[in-house]
């Protein structure tokens, strides 16, 4: 029999969740959110959090080894690495987190979305720190495939977030550069990459600031497709409802989509916020804004992927082309050849 998927059950690596805030700042309140999959237990390695009532930016919490957690806020100044306190997240649980009274992770009367996704070769998953040299560098990771999309983020200085993405389109994708924090379009300035990654080094160039700073101390979240859990790809907009078809060989439950070619924001979707197969609500990891519903359907996720609904800069601008990244909510079909359905 043939092997379609080695992940049946995407909650074991992913998971979105949708909750409310209760605290206010600085009464020392804490809420220990647990994922909504409870058959299934995931301790997550990455969590972003995103307050979908307020303008806070999203915000990256991520576990450097042993349960040392550490923060940026994309959004916000590209700032350095922080170490997190009780007032916004404290631990990373069994499955799930433990946030505390701050508007970016709670706040009374708020609603939040967070996305998690735990380390694993299996899942396709490795978290890399290093040090800057400014000289040529090979960044050892652990996947055992090479990395089809890459963020790279300084810890120790404000520098901002460089993005590389295999489908990139300008030359050779390693040439190129994506800002987390910005709505430019890509560039060949300065990604910090001397060459395309292998499977099992990141090649760091000699970027001093964003990427390879003598001294200085970086995270890399390497990610490598996995078929039927995770896909990495790209599509070209025609500007009409009846838009181009993304295929991702599964249903997805998480999609942020880039105009690579013009500016555009970085639109986040999944099915936890938007609950039927046409979805409107999004939220951006480049801007401090709450949520957008829009007036209309933007994307429409089916069964092995998306098809764009809407004349839309950011999703479907004619003629440009639009970078995707996607995590599943189940497999198109499963490891003993079992197809799932739409929504």
């Amino acid at each position: 029999m043939a092997v379609y998927t080695s992940i049946d059950d995407p909650t074991l690596h992913f998971r979105v969740k949708v909750y409310s805030g209760s605290g206010s700042s600085g009464d020392g309140s804490t809420d220990n959110i647990v994922y909504d999959e409870t058959d299934t237990s995931m301790k997550p390695t990455m969590v972003w959090i995103k307050n979908r009532t307020t303008t806070h930016s999203g915000t990256t919490y991520f576990d450097i080894g042993s349960d040392t957690l550490r923060y940026f806020s994309p959004g916000e100044g590209n700032d350095a690495e922080v170490t997190p306190d009780g007032n916004v997240l404290s631990s990373f649980n069994s499955n799930g987190f433990t946030v505390g009274p701050h508007a970016t992770t709670s706040g009374s009367g708020n609603s939040l979305v967070s996305f998690s996704w735990k380390e694993s070769v299996a899942s396709g998953f490795d978290l890399v720190t290093y040090s800057g040299t400014s000289s040529n560098l090979d960044v050892s990771h652990n996947l055992s495939a090479v990395p089809h999309f890459i963020m790279i983020k300084q810890r120790s200085d404000n520098q901002a977030w460089r993005i590389y993405h295999k489908d990139m389109t300008i030359a050779d994708p390693y040439s190129n550069r994506l800002v987390l924090s910005e709505d430019g379009a890509q560039t060949t300035s300065a990604l910090g990459l001397d060459a395309d990654p292998t499977s099992s080094v990141i090649n760091i160039g000699t970027d001093t600031g964003c990427t390879n700073g003598s001294g200085e101390t970086y995270v890399a979240f390497c990610f490598t497709e996995k078929q039927g859990y995770s896909k990495f790809g790209n599509y070209k907009g025609n500007g009409n409802a009846d838009g181009p078809f993304a295929y991702t060989g599964f249903r997805p439950a998480f999609i942020m989509i880039k105009n690579a070619t013009a500016s555009g924001n970085w639109e986040m979707f999944d099915t936890k916020r938007s609950t039927f197969n046409l979805m409107h609500a999004t939220v951006y990891a480049d801007v401090a804004g709450s949520e957008y519903t829009g007036t209309g359907n933007q994307i429409d996720v089916l069964s092995n992927g998306f098809k764009c609904r809407a004349n839309d800069t950011n999703t479907n601008d004619s003629g440009e082309t639009h970078l995707f990244i996607a995590f599943a909510e189940a497999p198109f079909v499963n490891s003993n050849g079992v197809p799932c359905n739409a929504r």
